[in-house]
């Protein structure tokens, strides 16, 4: 579990609160299933890398267990976020995306 997430008291599943979003997608490089990775910045950035490509975007908090990113030119997407917890400590985060349902499990680096 990154340092900066000690804090929190949450349970596998549970959504991710507005004010605990920030820390929780700039806690760390989350990594995923296919061994893609994805970083946020504080500023309002994202960096996603596949397969050695990297992907500039942007992200914004919606509300508690919902933020949005933009990827240029034109690709705008919702996605529902909540925690991973194994053994009492925060492992990932878990994505599904509005609409479609997709889900992204990522875990931090």
């Amino acid at each position: 579990m990154p340092d900066s997430l000690h804090h929190l008291k949450v349970a596998n599943g549970d959504l991710v609160l507005a004010k605990d979003m920030q820390d929780a997608l700039t806690a760390a490089t989350l990594v995923f299933d296919d061994s893609a990775s994805q970083t946020f910045t504080t500023d309002g950035k994202t960096t996603y890398v596949e397969n050695g490509r990297s992907t500039r975007g942007e992200w914004s908090i919606v509300r508690d267990g919902e933020f949005s990113s933009f990827w240029p030119p034109d690709y705008h997407a919702t996605y529902s976020l909540s925690w991973i917890v194994e053994d009492g400590a925060i492992r990932g985060l878990s994505f599904t995306q509005a609409g479609r349902g997709e889900r992204f499990d990522g875990r931090y680096a």
